[in-house]
């Protein structure tokens, strides 16, 4: 159940985010469902309550460098996100450091 969640996304926009809403951002496995997603964080953070799972999928974006051999295209991975809305509770996503 924990191989769902794949890492939390910290970004200038997530933790704006965070402050007002109270929505936290991570990153999941392509094939994970909602509720999947809500009972693996909920195994992980047991005081939380879940308010509501929104999920969007990235696509995979076009990317190449120059090198002395010439030009090297590839493609990022597609990836997929989730923001969680809380009710009640909080994540501490900066406790273990």
């Amino acid at each position: 159940m924990n191989n769902v969640i794949v890492k939390p996304l910290v970004s200038e926009k997530s933790t704006q985010l965070n402050e007002k809403a109270g929505k936290f951002v991570f990153e999941v496995t392509i094939n994970a469902t909602k509720p999947a997603i809500k009972d693996a964080l909920v195994a992980l953070y047991p005081e939380i309550v879940i308010a509501s799972v929104n999920t969007l999928i990235m696509p995979s974006k076009p990317k190449g460098r120059h090198t002395r051999g010439g030009y090297q295209a590839g493609r990022t991975k597609k990836r997929k996100k989730a923001i969680v809305t809380l009710k009640s509770g909080t994540i501490d996503l900066f406790g273990e450091i």
